[in-house]
């Protein structure tokens, strides 16, 4: 009987497991549908980027007030999250706070700054919650954030503030039993926070604290358990997202453009210019810009998944703030909702890309993506170096190079280039007349 409880965890840790795997499997699938792309340069660069703003949460400080409060989550979802090895470990081994004899007194210090951080975390939640909505921030209140967004954003919060009053639940019951001198209660002494809760639990019977206290450890570890798996379906996967996202950001300029090397050795041909190869028709099949999220790299994908749905993108972009269609939160949003639809399509043995659906006109609009400036606002405000222009510009070249369906005036512009080799319709042999009359002074 003593080990129906060892193999209840196990179980419950072999389910949740499966789960997990079975999810990060897909999610690598789906983003492996991308185009290939090698980043492998520059390494020791990349690993400065990582620190700085993933660990060192950089970008978050344009921002203070957010910025704070997100740091207190984050380093107690980070430290406090190192208690539950000791949970996995007494569930496994039958024991209860292996490590209170192994350290002793610093022991109680652990637990109690865990507590502190628990406190902070709820307090960090709290105030996010009221942002959200009672003042009601603008950038959450976008009309992609309507439905589901809105209620994962207040979700999560309400699960993280659950979980840290279980956690202080849990010890502050388990300080009473302690206390009493109930055989198998570890006694570690006070903790800070949780000490202060012990009033509310001191008129029960042993029995009852000690199914308050087991039911607090139960619902901890399967909510956080169940929570590892929630977030793979939430825009909070950005929690382990943002890691590999910022190792492989882009280190050019963010005003750079990627060009494609089969048209640019074309126009270099076509100017005079030697390449050292010949002009050719490209590849067949061969796509000029993108479509539909196959045509748009693994990196890109990659990005999709990573989207905090922030809205600092979209608080940032002149388009947006003019009136604009365009959020570059959306067409991120849009690009993972795309690939979640193609990715389960294909998980049932259904036709996946071959749908009949887009990225382009069914998800994201011409209009949204004719409205971008190129000014990289939405680059540089993004917490993680998120790139949704690079999306907006792919498709922005299929529209322009295999629809003909930019619009009119740019059309004249892209004529004008090719035949004056500038956006303007007058003849190269023209451009320096304005200087005639100087030359007659």
């Amino acid at each position: 009987m003593q080990m129906i409880p060892q193999l209840a965890f196990v179980a419950v840790l072999l389910f949740f497991g499966f789960l997990l795997f079975r999810r990060i499997a897909r999610i690598r699938k789906n983003i492996l549908l991308g185009r290939p792309e090698t980043i492998n340069d520059q390494k020791g660069a990349r690993l400065k980027t990582l620190l700085l703003v993933a660990f060192g949460q950089k970008k978050m400080f344009k921002r203070l007030l957010p910025a704070f409060f997100h740091l207190l989550i984050y380093v107690g979802f980070i430290l406090i999250n190192i208690e539950v090895l000791e949970i996995i470990l007494d569930g496994l081994l039958g024991t209860h706070r292996l490590f209170a004899p192994l350290v002793g007194d610093f022991y109680t210090f652990l637990i109690s700054f865990f507590e502190v951080l628990a406190v902070l975390v709820i307090i960090a939640c709290v105030v996010f919650l009221i942002r959200r909505n009672i003042l009601k921030v603008d950038r959450f209140h976008k009309i992609e954030m309507k439905g589901w967004p809105t209620l994962d954003g207040n979700l999560i919060l309400v699960i993280e503030i659950v979980l840290m009053v279980a956690i202080l639940s849990m010890n502050a019951a388990d300080q009473v039993l302690q206390a009493r001198g109930v055989d198998h209660y570890t006694t570690t002494g006070a903790f800070v926070m949780s000490g202060m809760m012990t009033p509310i639990f001191g008129g029960l019977s042993d029995g009852s604290l000690m199914m308050v206290e087991r039911a607090a450890w139960w619902f901890h570890i399967i909510g956080i358990l169940a929570f590892a798996v929630y977030v793979t379906y939430s825009k909070h996967l950005h929690i382990f997202m943002a890691f590999p996202n910022t190792y492989y950001s882009r280190l050019t300029p963010k005003g750079k453009m990627n060009n494609m090397n089969e048209i640019t050795n074309e126009v270099k041909i076509m100017l005079g210019m030697s390449t050292g190869e010949e002009a050719s028709p490209p590849p067949e099949g061969m796509k000029f810009g993108a479509r539909d999220v196959n045509d748009l790299s693994w990196k890109n994908l990659m990005d999709a998944y990573a989207c905090t749905e922030c809205g600092r993108c979209t608080s940032e972009c002149p388009a947006n703030l003019t009136g604009k269609k365009l959020s570059p939160r959306k067409i991120m949003m849009d690009t993972r909702d795309r690939l979640e639809d193609v990715g389960l399509s294909l998980q049932k043995g259904s036709e996946g890309l071959a749908d009949g659906k887009s990225l382009l006109g069914d998800y994201i609009t011409k209009e949204e993506i004719n409205a971008c400036t190129n000014c990289n606002a939405c680059v540089e405000a993004c917490p993680i170096t998120i790139n949704p222009l690079d999306i907006i510009l792919q498709l922005r070249r299929y529209v322009a190079m295999e629809e003909s369906g930019a619009p009119q005036s740019w059309n004249m512009m892209f004529q004008n280039v090719e035949t004056n080799f500038a956006p303007w319709k007058f003849p190269p042999t023209d451009r320096f007349k304005w200087a005639e009359d100087l030359k007659e002074k």
